[in-house]
């Protein structure tokens, strides 16, 4: 009988083992993933400064030091652009790097990692029994847009985006820095250059899947990204496409001994695509909920979980949610990016919006709307 299974070992299920034996190193944790690590993922491996406190309050510090810090940060909409220093700068770490350090740092912790994939759960009066056979007092789903636990809850699927990921040489023009390119329709549509700072950037397209317009296919998605930044998939590789769980305007754990972090529970910022600090966020909260509610006795982590989210989450995820809708009038969007190119503040209010739990602050609307 395992304290803790968690069900993936990227970032959301590697830092709900670190909060869990952070708060209680005594406990038994097993984490269960379908690939041996290191792993690449598709994704746009932007590593807020923000994800990096998280981790060092559990004790994990130094994981991306020796990759170099991006200070600039771009977002365009057609002529329209504001390019600026960030208040403190972000990472561009491939997955295949982080996921591995953070899986290792779990493990370090005292936390096991086992490949396999599973297949289903029971949820039990006592216990939660996966795949059949392994026994868990809790159990956290982190595994991903596709997440098997989340089926099992019955937690329907939220607005999921489609988009695609390679690595391409980094031109000049888009060195030291990072690039949101809005596109002409539907938000949110958007490509990126990611500069890793090793002379390869992440590159990418992607787009929300709605039912008036037809699915993209791969070869949309990398007309898309060429149309939006010239030159950016030239000597690319590694293309994968992959599905975006976007989050939306509520997000409301369930009571119990199965909780659901990072991707599995919907959680892609729908502005920038970002989904590793939410990952890293709910992954922590969830751990900790677990050990308080071993250490209390309790069947129910998820009360306190939700509790612990909503207080971090709750107002923020409105607020994206809201900034969607708004930035859907090319007026809005057209205001919004003007407006930041004008004012460092309202630029830094964007970026926490975007990259972390930022919230719509009286500037960023008064922009926004002007």
């Amino acid at each position: 009988m395992w304290d803790l299974v968690v069900v993936g070992a990227g970032p959301a299920g590697a830092s709900a083992a670190l909060g869990a034996l952070a708060a209680d190193p005594s406990l038994s944790v097993l984490m269960l993933d379908r690939h041996d690590f290191p792993r690449d993922k598709a994704c746009g491996d932007g590593i807020a400064p923000h994800v990096l406190d998280l981790l060092a309050g559990v004790g994990v510090t130094g994981i991306v030091d020796d990759w170099t810090p991006v200070r600039r940060f771009a977002l365009t909409w057609g002529d329209v652009e504001v390019d600026r220093d960030m208040a403190r700068p972000n990472w561009v770490v491939p997955r295949t790097v982080f996921d591995h350090r953070l899986a290792d740092a779990a493990q370090t912790a005292g936390a096991q990692l086992v490949r396999r994939r599973v297949r289903g759960l029971e949820i039990q009066r006592r216990a939660v029994l996966v795949d059949g056979e392994v026994d868990a007092r809790f159990v956290v789903g982190a595994d991903g847009a596709h997440s098997v636990v989340r089926r099992d809850l019955g937690v329907k699927p939220g607005p999921v985006a489609l988009a695609i990921r390679g690595y391409a040489p980094t031109p000049s023009a888009r060195a030291a820095s990072q690039v949101i390119a809005y596109g002409p329709g539907r938000q949110p549509s958007y490509a990126w250059s990611f500069d890793r700072g090793d002379g390869w950037s992440n590159v990418g397209y992607g787009e929300q899947l709605t039912s008036d317009r037809p699915r993209p296919t791969r070869a949309d998605l990398l007309a898309h990204l060429e149309a939006l930044l010239p030159g950016a998939s030239g000597g690319g590789k590694s293309w994968w496409g992959h599905h975006l769980p976007l989050s939306g305007w509520t997000w409301r754990p369930s009571a119990g001994r199965v909780m659901l972090a990072g991707d599995a529970a919907g959680l892609i910022n729908p502005m920038t695509g970002e989904g590793i600090y939410y990952a890293v966020a709910t992954g922590l909260l969830a751990g900790r909920a677990v050990a308080n509610a071993l250490r209390a006795d309790s069947a129910d982590a998820g009360t306190s979980y939700r509790r612990r989210t909503a207080r971090l989450l709750a107002r923020h995820l409105r607020h994206t949610a809201l900034t969607v809708q708004l930035t859907r009038s090319g007026r809005v969007l057209d205001a919004g990016i003007r407006a930041a190119a004008a004012d460092q503040r309202i630029f830094d209010d964007l970026v926490e919006l975007g990259l972390a739990d930022g919230l719509i602050t009286r500037r960023l609307l008064r922009g926004l709307m002007s």
